[in-house]
């Protein structure tokens, strides 16, 4: 292990469904009782894969099954995935927040991780403090943590906040911090998972710059994961493409994106419905594409109006609730973003009642070029910053172009992210 300093070897992860996360104090005997006789754990022979939209066979699941790769020193490696594939349950155990069922991990290095707002805050301490105990945590001197003070309190962006409780930050200037701690501390390993995506556009420049910085500069090593395809390909040289718990793929950024774009982006029929497993007080019921005569597709015309329909449902009523929208196309690219709290006055806010809200979102003809795109929607509490329910790529569809007047222009139109008609005017 000279270069490398992250080796994974026979890694798997097993879960059982339900309340209870691992098993009872049964299975612990059960599995005891197969240790001392020299025999396998019984339960590392059944399970179902982590498949996410089937119900199975088993109430034990492996959320990861089998997973070898290594990191060398200084590089920085993507790991991608949909939703449910096992990226989070990784880093959890290349952090040690977990253990492996089965397997082991060789690390070279201190390992500083950014897997959730707020990872190793204490809420209740001032940010000042937090940066002091998160250094504490990574090994360093009280002077060193001062020697890196004042960079990291600018490098967040939270100076005027730094004294004050950090349960009083919102779930940006959480992560501000967070993130500037765990950069500047100096681990040789820095992990990081979707967090970045709850920081706003300059931020989240700000940390790829810097996460590229540790890497070619301190030849730190860098594990991010993202659903950000245009943030990974610019940052990281090699892939990992996690599916259903196993490694699809491993290899170079674009030959990897490719293969996850076409599996990711197959269109669906226009309509997605979802369930509110996790019991949140409020959550994305379905959405649906609705072309111009109001007929459920996944196949809209360049030239014809696109609608989006959803349906929210209130368990527990609030009026600092709204709704989300993201545009993505095909690279995961935000190219339009819109919000519920928009209006002048937010349907939430006027009428904070338990029930099924039903909205309905209209964008123009002509505006986007012909491809496949996606809509990520989100219900936020204004008040805490809070996501509430979350669906990444919610609805998948493709805009068809059949304009042979248009047609001799696409191969100048591919370079623009959109492709409205915009009107010229001579004027002598």
């Amino acid at each position: 292990m000279s270069k490398t300093v992250i080796k994974v070897e026979n890694i798997s992860k097993q879960y059982r469904l339900g309340e209870i996360g691992t098993g009872t104090i049964s299975h612990d005997l059960n599995r005891w009782f197969a240790k001392v006789r020299g025999k396998e754990d019984p339960y590392l022979k059944i399970g179902d894969t982590n498949d996410r939209t089937q119900k199975g066979n088993s109430d034990y699941v492996w959320a990861l099954k089998d997973i070898n790769f290594e990191v060398k020193q200084g590089e920085v490696l993507g790991i991608i995935g949909r939703n449910g594939a096992g990226k989070s349950t990784l880093l959890k155990i290349l952090s040690k927040t977990t253990t492996p069922t089965t397997g082991s991990i060789k690390v070279k290095g201190r390992i500083a991780s950014l897997l959730e707002v707020g990872t190793g805050f204490h809420p209740e301490l001032s940010g000042r403090d937090n940066i002091f105990l998160n250094g504490a945590i990574l090994g360093m001197s009280k002077q060193e943590i001062k020697s890196k003070f004042d960079e990291i309190v600018d490098f967040s962006g939270v100076e005027r906040y730094i004294d004050t409780p950090v349960k009083r930050y919102s779930s940006g200037m959480y992560v501000r911090l967070a993130f500037a701690v765990a950069a500047h501390l100096e681990p040789e390993i820095l992990i990081v998972d979707e967090v970045l995506a709850v920081g706003d556009a300059e931020f989240q420049k700000k940390c790829l710059g810097k996460m590229k910085d540790v890497s070619v500069n301190d030849g730190r090593t860098v594990l991010f994961v993202s659903h950000n395809m245009s943030a990974i390909n610019s940052l990281c040289e090699n892939l990992v493409l996690l599916n259903k718990g196993v490694v699809e793929d491993y290899g170079q950024t674009n030959n990897i994106i490719q293969k996850y774009l076409n599996v990711t982006s197959v269109i669906g029929n226009g309509i997605e419905n979802f369930t509110n497993i996790a019991n949140k007080p409020v959550y994305l019921k379905e959405a649906k594409v609705v072309s111009k005569t109001g007929t459920i597709t996944s196949k809209i015309n360049f030239q014809e109006e696109l609608s989006l329909k959803l349906s929210i449902e209130v368990i527990n009523p609030n009026p600092y609730y709204y709704a989300v929208i993201h545009l993505l196309n095909s690279n995961s690219e935000v190219i339009i973003f819109t919000a519920e709290n928009d209006l002048k006055e937010s349907t939430f806010k006027t009428n904070p009642i338990a029930g099924i809200f039903d909205f309905s979102i209209k964008y123009p003809a002509a505006l986007l070029k012909p491809g496949k795109y996606s809509f990520t929607i989100k219900v936020v509490d204004e008040q805490s910053f809070k996501v509430i329910d979350e669906k990444i790529q919610a609805i998948t569809f493709e805009i068809e172009d059949f304009s042979s007047i248009r047609a001799r222009y696409n191969r100048y139109r591919e370079i623009a992210l959109v492709a409205p008609e915009i009107e010229w005017e001579l004027k002598n």
